[in-house]
């Protein structure tokens, strides 16, 4: 580890939070934004469920760690979306499992100490015309599995006090938003999916009222005497 330990947001979730580094993605836009302000660790596995993301949740954030994350943002749910396989061979996860797994994987980070802070991320919809392009008829998702799926993280957020960024409703709200937020396969995000959703988180952390805060603009800045002017230039577009 190096020296000088700035707080540590853990990003831990599948392939939305996997790739989420690449190509403008909305981990890297945490990362330019908060480069002198915290450290963000990436946790992601592609093609993962929220039942496999409980059987490593405990080593993710072990209870006896030295260093203990300030904000975890936790993302499973569009593969435990995708419709039972005849023969077992899809990610599915029925919908009351999926959300006693998250509820238990949201209650296991929050016992890691009493300042930490979850953002939980959604069911997000899809492109479906892409999607059935690119992974066939056998997997099938589809955005009304994804709403219910998101509805009910929704209200496992609200029951359990932690914070939510509803990914249906803000990718909805955008004109074309099937094809402006997707990559090629419909699912995964572009780099104007992944700005959305940075804006989003970027809201939460503006709006929650923790002490001490965690959102950027109110987080002490690594050797403040010699930042650059152009640092304020760099959040611009990332007005929250």
């Amino acid at each position: 580890m190096v020296g000088l330990q700035r707080p540590q947001f853990v990003l831990f979730g599948s392939s939305i939070v996997q790739l989420s580094f690449g190509n403008g993605g909305w981990g890297a836009h945490l990362a330019t934004l908060y480069s002198r302000k915290a450290d963000i660790v990436l946790r992601g596995y592609m093609g993962w469920n929220s039942r496999q993301g409980l059987n490593i949740v405990h080593q993710v954030f072990h209870k006896d760690a030295v260093v203990k994350p300030d904000l975890a943002i936790v993302y499973f749910g569009g593969n435990d979306s995708v419709e039972p396989h005849p023969l077992g061979l899809s990610s599915h996860v029925p919908l009351v499992e999926y959300i006693e797994n998250m509820r238990k994987i949201v209650l296991h980070i929050k016992s890691l100490s009493e300042n930490m802070r979850i953002i939980f991320l959604t069911c997000p919809p899809i492109n479906e015309e892409r999607y059935r392009m690119v992974y066939g008829t056998e997997n099938v998702r589809t955005n009304e599995a994804c709403q219910r799926y998101s509805d009910a993280g929704l209200e496992l957020c609200r029951e359990i006090g932690v914070k939510a960024v509803d990914l249906c409703s803000a990718f909805k709200a955008r004109d074309d938003w099937e094809n402006l937020c997707f990559i090629f396969d419909g699912v995964h995000f572009s780099a104007e999916g992944s700005f959305i959703l940075a804006v989003e988180i970027l809201k939460v952390l503006r709006d929650a009222e923790w002490e001490p805060s965690l959102h950027w603009g109110s987080m002490p800045t690594e050797f403040p005497d010699s930042v650059p002017d152009g640092q304020e230039a760099l959040s611009k577009g990332l007005k929250p």
